[in-house]
């Protein structure tokens, strides 16, 4: 397979994968160009190898700078800016559960956490209610701590616990 086939390839891949994750496609997509690209990027790179539109580019620039895992980059002389993404990929496995942390895990806590204190005519609705919720804040707690542990170990603490299990 040529060089150019496969980075489509994986380029287009890595968009369906992103969307499974609850990113959509473009935003996967750039990510994936920069993540290959040996260079920064300009938004008017990225829009002609992906052949997207300006607003959909930076759209998805900013969004991916808000998910901590794109920078953005300024040359001494000139008035573009530039791209690019680590390609640590341990690195970048921390930052995204990281961030879906904020952005998912901590929500539905604080919402577990308030409707614990329910009241209601219906003691067995009541009852069943508080106890459903206090299950899922009780895994959702235990799911948060797991998130925890992964994004502030190091390599090596996850292996030897995907060894032990």
């Amino acid at each position: 397979m040529q060089y150019a086939d496969a980075k489509q390839r994986f380029i287009q891949a890595w968009g369906t994968l992103g969307a499974t994750w609850g990113i959509n496609k473009a935003m996967a997509q750039i990510h994936a160009l920069l993540l290959l690209s040996v260079e920064p990027l300009s938004a008017e790179e990225i829009m002609k190898e992906l052949k997207m539109s300006r607003g959909n580019v930076n759209m998805n620039l900013r969004a991916l700078i808000d998910w901590g895992i794109v920078r953005k980059e300024n040359r001494v002389g000139e008035r573009k800016e530039y791209f690019s993404t680590g390609k640590d990929v341990w690195e970048l496995a921390r930052q995204v559960s990281r961030e879906r942390r904020r952005r998912e895990i901590e929500p539905i806590l604080q919402v577990l956490s308030e409707v614990q204190d329910v009241t209601g005519d219906n003691k067995k609705s009541v009852a069943e209610f508080k106890q459903v919720t206090q299950d899922l804040y009780d895994f959702s707690t235990k799911v948060d701590g797991m998130i925890e542990k992964f994004t502030k170990a190091d390599q090596t603490w996850f292996y030897k616990l995907l060894m032990k299990l």
